[in-house]
């Protein structure tokens, strides 16, 4: 498995290698220990989610109170997604930047983004089948939700017209209220957070 660290800290790409014969395929889409040596600690697996969305379905951005916030890891088992990826920690030298990676069913790529960053996605294709492991389970009074077309932000989001959005996603608030309203993770918090969570190894 090759791990590739992305543009904004905190956040990976794991392009598994695959094995293929005339039966089919078989591949390692998550291993621990390579998932703590990347990442600097293991993950403690709380929950595992699973969605399944049509084509130009944007879900996201989302991202929950740290501590203890709500690590991810990602990936696409049927069809194609774009995965986004927000650097939303005020402070951080990335404040505001995404960060996109193709996430499907060829390829079997996934993403780890750590605790205190954004994450969203567009379904590429119908039945777009995404499952991801999470630090943390769900909480709803530590969810939260920033405006996924957000011109701030600036995703370009690959849909004709506008991208079909949950009414919690479509209400949420912009990146500036957001930070306004002090709902934001801090970066520094967030650094200190993911050190504990690697002296407690």
């Amino acid at each position: 498995m090759k791990v590739n660290p992305l543009g904004i800290e905190g956040a990976w790409e794991f392009v598994p290698q695959q094995h293929g014969d005339a039966r089919g395929l078989f591949l390692e889409w998550y291993k621990a220990e390579r998932m703590a040596e990347a990442v600097g600690h293991p993950l403690n697996l709380k929950q595992g989610n699973l969605s399944v969305s049509a084509a130009g379905v944007v879900r996201g951005i989302h991202f929950a109170d740290v501590p203890p916030g709500q690590a991810k890891y990602v990936t696409c088992v049927r069809g194609a997604v774009l995965d986004i990826i927000v650097d939303v920690r005020v402070g951080s030298p990335t404040f505001g930047r995404w960060e996109a990676v193709r996430l499907d069913d060829q390829d079997r790529k996934a993403v780890y983004l750590s605790e205190g960053l954004g994450h969203g996605f567009c379904a590429l294709t119908d039945d777009a089948t995404v499952t991801y492991l999470c630090s943390e389970g769900y909480a709803p009074e530590r969810e939260r939700t920033v405006y996924p077309l957000d011109p701030e932000i600036g995703i370009e989001w690959p849909v004709d017209g506008v991208p079909e959005l949950s009414a919690k996603d479509a209400e949420g608030p912009t990146l500036a209220q957001a930070r306004e309203a002090g709902i934001l993770p801090v970066y520094e918090e967030c650094v200190a957070f993911r050190a504990s969570l690697a002296e407690r190894g």
